[in-house]
């Protein structure tokens, strides 16, 4: 892994500065990726913006900048697209500052911003040593996301369009998924989801593979097809499906065969079950009939100590006798046949019957 600190002037950052939906944020003469096109919302608040050209006009240093070396004298930026894009902004003449725009600025004046030196930290070397320099950074101010170090490791025309689609807010996987999945498309949680879903975990490895493709329309066509799916077979929507893991469900059960009248039927009985208390989990419970997803309420120690103490301390399986922490609560008629979490259906187990028990 190489890391080089290089005193950049401003003169060379802005040069070339282009900000537009076609070609993104570019500059440092078209060769620093400042943001990707088609990201174009997490801008400073005027105080901020403000701040940064006050450091410079004052002469004080700004934080370290990172850049990511993208081989042929090409860049993009890890750390400090707020700090760069408010000083191109204001060359520009976007804004000004105590009602002077850098136009109106004497030529000394301009001069010593143009050369203010930036501390830019360039990074390079292998995907690998890329990812794993760029976890111990202590980035100031917003720290970035897994996926956000993934896509300047793995930068290129896969990661370009695959933002197009998951990484803004209104993208189209924002439209289609919002009511489905948590977190920001803009901090790349919707990417980083969908790729998790569709790599079976190796985000990585997928990442690592398609970097070079065209486009990202693989991941996004299956992405739809998720969405898709979820919408016909769980027509009715509740808060609750939002943050499901629905492209794991989809994997394993996306070519099953659900009458989803008779699930929406036993959705809005589970929804009710007091004993339920994950109600989210009832989505992937009702899809594999596994009980570990919905945290079926447990005996309080009042309920097991009274089973306890009826029982006197002996095992109702195994009529050999226990002490209390050698014993587990179960229900006498389980849950998923109507048994409820009453002490009338309170029994001790010893902890192998009751494993015994599980196991069947």
């Amino acid at each position: 892994m190489k890391i080089e600190l290089r005193e950049i002037p401003i003169r060379a950052l802005v040069e070339g500065y282009v900000d537009n939906d076609e070609e993104g944020v570019v500059g440092y003469g078209g060769r620093l990726n400042i943001r990707p096109k088609y990201q174009r919302e997490f801008i400073y608040k005027e105080k901020e913006r403000n701040a940064v050209i006050e450091t410079v006009k004052n002469k004080f240093p700004l934080n370290v900048m990172y850049w990511v070396d993208n081989g042929d004298d090409n860049y993009e930026v890890l750390d400090g697209q707020q700090r760069i894009v408010s000083i191109c902004q204001y060359w520009k003449g976007d804004f000004s500052l105590d009602y002077r725009y850098f136009h109106n600025l004497t030529d000394e004046e301009k001069d010593a911003i143009l050369d203010y030196p930036l501390m830019v930290y360039f990074c390079s070397g292998s995907d690998k040593e890329k990812l794993d320099w760029f976890k111990t950074i202590n980035i100031a101010g917003v720290k970035l996301s897994n996926q956000e170090l993934r896509n300047a490791v793995y930068c290129g025309s896969w990661v370009t369009d695959a933002k197009r689609h998951f990484s803004r807010r209104g993208c189209p996987a924002h439209e289609i998924g919002k009511k489905y999945l948590q977190g920001a498309a803009n901090r790349q949680e919707f990417l980083e989801t969908a790729i998790k879903w569709y790599s079976d975990g190796n985000v990585e490895e997928y990442m690592s593979r398609h970097q070079h493709d065209g486009d990202a329309n693989e991941l996004w066509l299956y992405f739809k097809r998720v969405i898709d799916w979820v919408e016909v077979v769980f027509s009715h929507y509740r808060k609750e499906m939002k943050g499901v893991d629905w492209g794991t469900l989809y994997n394993v059960h996306g070519e099953e065969r659900f009458d989803a009248a008779r699930l929406r039927k036993r959705i809005d009985a589970l929804m009710m079950d007091e004993d339920v208390t994950r109600k989210a989990g009832i989505y992937p419970y009702v899809l594999s009939g596994e009980e570990r997803h919905l945290n079926v309420r447990a005996f309080s120690d009042a309920q097991k100590r009274a089973a306890f103490e009826k029982q006197g301390g002996v095992c109702p399986s195994c009529e050999k006798e226990f002490g209390e922490h050698e014993m587990e609560a179960d229900h006498i008629t389980p849950w998923s046949k109507g048994g409820r979490t009453t002490a009338e259906n309170c029994q001790m187990l010893c902890q192998a019957c009751n494993r015994r028990k599980g196991d069947v």
